[in-house]
């Protein structure tokens, strides 16, 4: 019998672990490796075929592991993936067999993935051990937890040191470390240069900025947004929601956007329906906005489809530090740098599609969008 140990050492989040995790064990024909809710996971030495269930388990999967070893995808990653770029870029994945409804509602389906003979499933419905355990028995197949974080469905970590274990746990367990290693060496370059571009810029040399139209499970319209946003705040902007001392998603009253009357506006397109619709019942609320009396309002793509983009939140970012900050950004087109993110992490450029489908970046005239 030949014996393989797989070599994966990293370090878990305090509130997951209070603590490192040791490598991965075992021998043989079977290995141990350590999930994202530190349950130790005994799974084949050689895995050729995986699943992986929960709101953007298949996404991170993409990010880092083999293609060719998906043998099933949830019944939400086909049908319109028009918000979903690492399906653009892989349609072949939706022809894939269903194993199961999918949704953050929905619970997993045993009997469908047993259907499909899976070695491993990944998974990010389970927060907690005895829900994974659980899953695990039903199926008799090797359960491994990933995570976006501990905000759970929706947030935007997309710099969280817990996606970047779950794409090196995906990459050492499909053999596709070195994919893996890219991924987590783009998002740390990423957030470095980001916030290298914007760290010095003076408080009062920037504009202040609202973000609305944000998705939280559903549409919403100007209203909706975020404290600690974290795409504002890689590029240290000054989001006047900060002032609540709130984080997270928000509903804002119309009198305190009035109040604070930001000089820029940002809607994410995802809520521009909405926007449109509330602009025509009380334009003169929108009109009274010096953002856009002044033609400061500007659009961001969607990147919360079943949980969090990260491809698209950080082309979001570099279009938003563009706009903010144009001295500090100004090497760099927003639109080319889309599709250089969705290359590295995707290996293909998917902006144009995206654009297409939602409006791309730019300014928005609420008379004629």
């Amino acid at each position: 019998m030949k014996t393989r140990t797989l070599l994966f050492l990293f370090v878990l989040p305090l509130f997951l672990l209070g603590g490192c995790q040791s490598p991965a064990q075992g021998g043989g024909e079977h290995v141990t490796v350590t999930d994202l809710l530190a349950r130790e996971v005994t799974i084949p030495a050689a895995v050729q075929r995986v699943v992986a269930i929960g709101p953007g388990a298949l996404r991170l999967y993409v990010y880092a592991g083999n293609l060719d070893f998906v043998v099933g995808v949830e019944q939400m990653e086909t049908g319109d993936v028009s918000g979903k770029p690492y399906m653009l870029a892989n349609p072949a994945l939706a022809t894939l067999p269903i194993i199961g409804q999918g949704g953050p509602n929905n619970a997993p389906d045993p009997e469908k993935i047993l259907t499909v003979s899976p070695d491993v499933i990944f998974s990010t419905y389970a927060t907690d051990a005895s829900a994974a355990d659980e899953l695990q028995a039903k199926t008799g197949i090797p359960v491994v937890v990933i995570s976006y974080g501990p905000g759970g469905f929706g947030t935007t970590a997309i710099f969280d040191d817990v996606v970047q274990n779950s794409l090196r746990l995906i990459g050492e367990i499909s053999g596709q470390n070195e994919k893996a290693r890219a991924a987590v060496d783009f998002l740390r370059q990423a957030r470095q240069d980001l916030e290298s571009r914007t760290a010095d810029i003076p408080e009062d040399s920037k504009p202040t900025v609202y973000m609305g139209g944000l998705g939280s499970r559903g549409t919403h319209g100007i209203e909706s947004t975020q404290g600690r946003y974290s795409l504002l705040d890689v590029i240290h902007a000054r989001n006047v929601v900060d002032e609540t001392g709130e984080s997270g998603s928000i509903m804002i009253d119309k009198e305190k956007m009035l109040a604070w009357d930001p000089d820029m506006i940002f809607i994410d397109l995802g809520g521009i329906a909405a926007v449109l619709e509330d602009y025509q019942k009380n334009p003169v609320f929108y009109e009274s906005l010096s953002a856009v009396k002044e033609g400061q309002i500007y659009t961001q793509l969607p990147f919360n489809y079943y949980n969090t983009n990260l491809d698209t939140a950080i082309a979001d970012a570099y279009f938003l530090g563009k706009v903010m900050y144009p001295d500090a950004f100004a090497d760099i087109n927003a639109e080319q740098k889309a599709d250089k993110i969705y290359q590295a992490l995707l290996g293909r450029s998917v902006y144009s599609q995206m654009a297409e489908t939602f409006g791309g970046f730019g300014l928005l005239n609420l008379d004629n969008p």
